[in-house]
């Protein structure tokens, strides 16, 4: 225990220097001279908790989008094709009701029904397939059948939400930045999402990640947005103004969690680029609304 209590809190302090905060590439933080995952730290620790692992590594960097000023409450419709993936058309066969109740928290949480700002982003269902393949169930990040399953798969356009439905390969979901457009490999573009946490397609989440929020986390790096967590206690953090630094991501919902205390506000438990369990989860900002109206006209919007 001694040993864990060192460990954090060294981490801590390499998290909240500057030198860490203004070099970020993907997942990793550089801190002088040493590279470290602070991912991979993450999944050894929630592991060894018995937690869930959240997100696998993801080897990009976000690109910044131009910026266009104050964020507006414009409709801006995504056409969205649901991808269910299973080993045996049995395992993860999500419902066609699940489908549409994960669309419309889609709609609810992008929408501000909860709470925080309406990011002016509505998402329509365009279509659902169903495929039988035990390897793109199963596929990880990176590998050659997560490449075969969204080249063969993939629907749509640039503004078109590609949501994969599989096992998650042991992870709730992942999702690319929009910069992948600009890349050869643009195919990858979309989010894939455990098929567990979608509303009422099964119990192995329950009272954790069993509400759908899941998928509004990843739509949300699918529109640029960083971790509220990235950065920690830097200068720099998410790139966005008015979500307070935290250190290192929420667990559950500890209200008045405080992990910064030099900088101000309390950590943004509330917000969907936490990590926190769904049902503690009610907003994003008017600045990630804006980074995400930025990203949508820049990458998708043409």
């Amino acid at each position: 225990m001694f040993l864990a209590v060192l460990v954090m809190a060294g981490l801590t302090a390499a998290l909240a220097s500057p030198a860490s905060a203004g070099i970020s590439r993907g997942w990793e933080h550089v801190c002088g001279e040493q590279t470290f995952s602070v991912l991979s730290f993450l999944e050894m620790s929630s592991a060894a908790r018995g937690e869930q692992l959240r997100e696998p590594e993801l080897e990009q960097a976000a690109k910044e989008a131009p910026r266009r000023g104050k964020p507006d409450r414009t409709a801006r419709a995504v056409p969205t094709y649901v991808h269910v993936v299973t080993p045996d058309g049995v395992v993860g066969s999500v419902s066609a009701r699940s489908i549409r109740e994960q669309l419309t928290v889609l709609d609810l949480t992008f929408g501000g029904f909860y709470g925080g700002f309406p990011t002016g982003f509505d998402f329509a269902l365009a279509g659902i397939t169903r495929t039988v393949n035990a390897a793109w169930f199963n596929a990880a990040i990176g590998t050659a059948a997560e490449h075969d399953m969204k080249r063969t798969l993939r629907r749509g356009g640039d503004e078109s939400l590609n949501l994969y439905v599989t096992s998650g390969a042991g992870y709730l979901g992942w999702a690319y930045f929009p910069s992948i457009l600009d890349t050869s490999q643009a195919y990858l573009d979309g989010v894939v999402v455990n098929w567990k946490t979608l509303p009422g397609a099964s119990d192995a989440y329950a009272g954790r990640y069993d509400l759908g929020y899941t998928s509004t986390h990843e739509v949300g790096h699918w529109l640029n947005l960083f971790h509220t967590f990235e950065g920690a206690c830097g200068p720099i953090g998410d790139r966005i103004g008015d979500t307070p630094a935290e250190v290192l991501p929420t667990t559950g919902c500890p209200i008045g969690k405080d992990s910064c205390p030099g900088k101000p506000g309390l950590d943004p438990v509330h917000n969907y680029m936490d990590y926190s369990y769904d049902a503690c989860f009610t907003e994003f900002t008017a600045d990630q609304a804006a980074r995400m109206q930025d990203a949508w006209a820049f990458w998708r919007a043409s």
